[in-house]
């Protein structure tokens, strides 16, 4: 089969119309009240699993963006937060930089590293793709085990990290503190996503999509816009990992196996693909359903947990943009 075959039998990615990749002013606001309220009625454990809700929602946008996007599939994003939380790190610990002025460097390392994984990732589409970035996820703990690089990540002991205590005398609590500046960088990075998808480039990138072919013909350069896709991706799940390190105070290589990949594209799909709002519900199902499941049965929580996404499936094939878009249908019969 030649390639040209292969891209045109492949077949296209059901996502979301750009009208609907975010939610509309009202709702927006009320989600950002109640995220900004939670904490204040919380205690600090239940506080720092909705920072890791906020930090695992920042990664499922940026394969949001990769696949809803440009409909690239990808199962290595634990690469790119494990390069991003070691980079984090390995400047606080090490050389003694701020935490916040990290993320930034941690977010344009991995956008090198994932825009130059993408050039030679044009050649494949689905699932050769999705093997190839399958292979860099499996091999990224082994990297970071190296003896060469030892010196800096910790080995296999890895890295402790003191989590940063709130600014200029402020009344909060360490977690506190941390679940807001999550919740702020979280914001910023989804409102900069929905503006990218909205702009020249992301239409650029859903051409791509949509159909390959005809968006070549109409001149979008397909190699440009499919490696800064991943760049972007890359760069954004960075962020996340270097949030993820600071949050949860360790990095080890074993804490960035294939199954924080694996668990990222579950996230995108029960969130729905394509659906930047639903990256948070897909974030908490990685938080929580887990420990649902274990709560039902700790012998038998890996056959609850997978019970429970077969459900999730077959009811909401479309994942929580399902739930969003029926509950929109019933506001708009409620005003008319």
């Amino acid at each position: 089969m030649s390639a040209l075959q292969e891209i045109v039998e492949t077949p296209p990615i059901e996502t979301t119309p750009k009208k609907y990749m975010a939610l509309g002013t009202y709702a927006s606001v009320v989600v950002v009240v109640l995220l900004c309220a939670a904490p204040l009625i919380a205690k600090n454990f239940v506080i720092f699993q909705m920072t890791m809700v906020l930090i695992y929602a920042i990664a499922v946008l940026a394969l949001n963006i990769l696949t809803g996007g440009s409909g690239q599939f990808s199962l290595g994003q634990s690469a790119f937060y494990a390069l991003g939380a070691y980079t984090s790190a390995i400047l606080m610990e090490v050389f003694g930089v701020n935490y916040a002025l990290t993320l930034p460097v941690a977010g344009g390392i991995c956008f090198i590293a994932g825009y130059l994984f993408g050039l030679p990732a044009l050649r494949l589409s689905g699932i050769y793709l999705a093997l190839a970035t399958f292979a860099l996820a499996t091999a990224m703990p082994q990297l970071l085990k190296l003896h060469y690089f030892e010196a800096w990540t910790g080995g296999v002991q890895g890295l402790v990290i003191t989590k940063p205590d709130a600014p200029f005398g402020l009344p909060l609590s360490q977690d506190m503190w941390l679940y807001y500046f999550v919740l702020v960088v979280s914001m910023a990075i989804y409102v900069a996503s929905v503006n990218l998808l909205k702009s020249r480039s992301g239409r650029a990138m859903m051409a791509i999509r949509d159909n390959e072919i005809a968006a070549s013909a109409m001149g979008v350069d397909v190699a440009l816009y499919k490696t800064l896709a991943f760049g972007v991706s890359a760069g954004i799940t960075g962020v996340a990992g270097g949030l993820g390190a600071i949050a949860v105070q360790f990095v080890a290589p074993d804490s960035y196996t294939i199954q924080l990949a694996i668990a990222l594209f579950l996230g995108m799909v029960v969130g729905g693909v394509g659906w930047l709002p639903g990256s948070i519900v897909g974030a908490a199902f990685i938080v929580f359903v887990p420990n649902i499941a274990e709560h039902f049965s700790k012998g038998l929580s890996g056959a609850v947990f997978g019970l429970i996404l077969v459900l999730i499936i077959f009811v909401l094939p479309h994942g929580s943009r399902q739930i969003a878009y029926t509950v929109q249908g019933w506001f708009h019969k409620l005003r008319k």
